[in-house]
């Protein structure tokens, strides 16, 4: 059985530190995820148009979510698909055309 190892990373949304846990290796999109949001929330809170910080997560939950959902394709080989397995679709792609194309490049 493979033991998963986790690491703390620490981040920052809007001034707050926050101390959080993630698989090895994973730590670099947290850490995206992290300050993308907190752009995200900065920005609605720099409007003035919102006042606290419950709110404020909440208008940035929304927009992310708005954002996720308009990149999903409701027909097509892809649609349902989480972006996990169209990530594994596509490096099996790769690997599908690299076994295929390797043999050619013996020919020249």
């Amino acid at each position: 059985m493979k033991e998963n190892n986790l690491i703390q990373v620490d981040v920052g949304i809007m001034g707050q530190a926050y101390k959080l846990s993630c698989k090895e290796g994973e730590d670099q999109a947290l850490r995206a995820a992290a300050a993308y949001l907190d752009g995200k929330m900065c920005a609605i809170r720099d409007a003035a148009k919102v006042k606290g910080n419950d709110r404020i997560a909440v208008l940035a939950a929304l927009g992310v979510t708005a954002e996720l959902l308009s990149t999903k394709s409701p027909e097509g080989p892809l649609s349902g698909l989480s972006l996990a397995e169209v990530r594994q679709k596509m490096q099996d792609m790769h690997e599908a055309m690299d076994s295929a194309l390797t043999p050619q490049e013996n020919l020249f």
